[in-house]
């Protein structure tokens, strides 16, 4: 049974080439699940297969949306492009959308990262709907040192 605050699980022939279940879980994007991630030597491109919830009222994908996942996506691309060795938190964020997705396009946050230093990392991505670009972000993240493992 389904209801209209639950995303339908993909058939795995809906999913493009490459793509397997995100690596991480958060709250805030356990709502839109099943995510998906395709990792590359710099990056990690998150994709989705467009439900419901993850529209406005007038039924078209939500800018949070986009603004939440570009953001994940550019936060592991940094933490890709640096072997893992730290964390990231993000400083800035900015969003222009140049178009807008409907249910049923696969979307895919592409993330290229800019530069990596030892306190900042800049990040930029595409977010397309069937491959056509329907925004893009840029983003700005704090290299935090990662803490051990609590016992």
């Amino acid at each position: 049974m389904t209801t209209d605050t639950q995303v339908v699980p993909d058939n795995p022939q809906d999913v493009p080439q490459g793509f397997e279940p995100l690596f991480r879980k958060s709250p805030l994007t356990e709502p839109w699940e099943p995510l998906y991630q395709k990792k590359t030597e710099r990056a990690v491109i998150i994709g989705l297969r467009l439900a419901r919830p993850h529209t406005n009222g007038r039924g078209l994908i939500h800018g949070g949306l986009i603004a939440a996942l570009a953001d994940n996506a550019m936060g592991y691309s940094c933490g890709q492009a640096t072997g893992w060795t730290t964390s990231f938190v993000t400083i800035s964020l900015a969003v222009d959308f140049v178009g807008s997705a409907n249910v049923g396009q696969w979307l895919a946050i592409e993330s290229d990262v800019i530069k990596t230093g030892s306190t900042i990392c800049f990040a930029q991505s595409l977010i397309k709907a069937d491959g056509v670009t329907i925004a893009r972000a840029n983003g700005t993240f704090r290299v935090v040192p990662k803490k051990p493992p609590v016992s």
